[in-house]
């Protein structure tokens, strides 16, 4: 991309548009939910399972789009079709993510009878019981963006709840709210764990002018971008009790173009400090990865983007072996990983959450704003 804010937005639009083929193949009008994923079996990309979570995260991208995007995607059904599948058996799912984004996606496409899972979400008492960050996150978030829900004094305390667990010295979100056990790896926060507080949080300091909100989500989004890494790699595993890195990789294609730049957007929105420089340099990573050789995850043969890049090793012993080595001091690295175990293998999958953040992340409306300011 040469850094060129042009070739930025053209870019874009070319990941959109695949992102937009990569969901359609993702789609299963039988069951009128997404796959879990698609992977890669020797020359074939085959279909795998479905999932809840990310049909929802799916319907929030294509809510943005076109009609005949979304009829396109989704093989003649609509997006109510697809909503009123996921209200089905909303009382049994005992998921807190799930429930959460079934209701951000049920609102996005303006779909009227939201009020069972706004109950549901309540019955799972997220503002008090022990859940993933991400999830209570994801909680508040949607909350936010419907904001004439009914729902009382709840998004005021998923919000409290959310900036409690949070962790001034370190500016991080630790990976579990809730927790009081010190297992081996409870000091360990990853990448998901820093961008979705950082959006809910921006997002309710839009709705109700809170200040700590805006404070925290800020000092975590500083922090994060600090430890951007040179390629503009956002690295994945990072102590929440001093905000270092713990260890980089794997790295994820959507990190990249999709998670980072959507919680910086909402920051930015909210806020007026500007991150552009850090979505950028996420950008030219997805392009050039050095840790390929001049290869690259968006495969143009197979018309996909590949999961991640991750290190040569078995299962995930890096990440593991890091973990132990800073619980017993936040100061010590398990050397030579590098040589022993390289960066460079690919993850040959891709998963709906993947298209659908990215086209949550970058509307045309976006897209359209940066050509306008990089005309001539």
């Amino acid at each position: 991309m040469g850094g060129e804010s042009k070739k930025v937005a053209d870019f874009i639009s070319q990941l959109r548009n695949l992102a937009i083929r990569s969901l359609k193949r993702m789609y299963l009008p039988d069951e009128r939910f997404f796959v879990f994923r698609l992977r890669k079996n020797g020359e074939e990309i085959i279909r795998e399972g479905v999932s809840r979570r990310y049909t929802a995260i799916a319907l929030i991208g294509l809510a943005g789009e076109e009609e005949s995007v979304s009829t396109t995607v989704l093989g003649g059904h609509t997006l109510h079709d697809v909503c009123s599948r996921l209200l089905k058996d909303i009382q049994g799912v005992e998921n807190l993510g799930d429930v959460a984004l079934t209701l951000w996606a049920l609102h996005s496409v303006d779909f009227p009878d939201r009020q069972p899972v706004l109950e549901r979400l309540i019955a799972l008492r997220p503002s008090e019981q022990k859940y993933p960050t991400v999830e209570v996150a994801w909680a508040l978030s949607a909350l936010c963006v419907d904001s004439k829900a009914s729902a009382g004094d709840f998004r005021e305390r998923l919000a409290h709840r959310l900036l409690s667990s949070f962790v001034k010295p370190s500016g991080m979100f630790p990976h579990m709210i809730g927790e009081r056990s010190g297992g081996l790896r409870s000091h360990v926060t990853c990448f998901a764990d820093l961008v979705y507080p950082i959006q809910a949080l921006a997002l309710y300091f839009r709705l109700s002018e809170d200040a700590p909100a805006a404070k925290a989500a800020l000092q975590c989004a500083y922090q994060m971008c600090a430890h951007q890494g040179p390629a503009g790699q956002w690295w994945w595993h990072y102590d929440c009790r001093t905000g270092d890195v713990i260890e980089p990789y794997p790295v994820y294609a959507i990190h990249q173009d999709a998670m980072a730049p959507m919680a910086l957007f909402a920051l930015q929105e909210a806020t007026g400090k500007d991150f552009t420089s850090g979505v950028k340099k996420g950008l030219t990573w997805l392009v050039h990865p050095p840790e390929l050789d001049k290869g690259s995850l968006i495969d143009g043969d197979s018309d996909i983007v590949w999961r991640k890049v991750g290190r040569r090793e078995p299962g995930k012993l890096s990440r593991y072996v890091q973990a132990i080595a800073t619980r017993v001091h936040p100061n010590i690295r398990m050397p030579g990983l590098d040589m022993i175990f390289p960066p460079g293998a690919i993850d040959y999958e891709d998963r709906p959450y993947h298209p659908g953040w990215l086209l949550y992340a970058w509307p045309m409306s976006r897209v359209n704003g940066w050509k306008k300011e990089e005309a001539p």
